[in-house]
């Protein structure tokens, strides 16, 4: 399978869990993550709720900086770079 495959799968997984938000984030827009090393998915997230945690934050919570060393994180929309109600998430995926 080609990489493009495998990148169309992943995102379609995440555009999967952001739609778990449907009728909760309002304003703001669904969104999914899924955090893959070595071809396995080691976390998951979405945006829940308007106020909580972003899918990113989600999907990262319970992994280490180590765990995460060479993984491809897929996002269904560019992480945030701004304090509002949560930290900016661009931060958590670059750490």
């Amino acid at each position: 399978m080609n990489q493009e495959v495998i990148d169309q799968q992943y995102m379609e997984r995440a555009i999967a869990l952001a739609e778990r938000g449907r009728g909760y984030t309002s304003p703001n827009p669904l969104v999914g993550c899924v955090v893959v090393k070595d071809g396995k998915i080691i976390g998951e997230g979405w945006h829940k709720r308007y106020g909580e945690y972003h899918a990113e934050r989600h999907a990262l919570s319970d992994l280490t900086p180590e765990a995460t060393t060479g993984a491809t994180i897929y996002v269904t929309l560019e992480p945030c770079c701004h304090h509002g109600k949560q930290p900016p998430c661009v931060d958590l995926v670059i750490a």
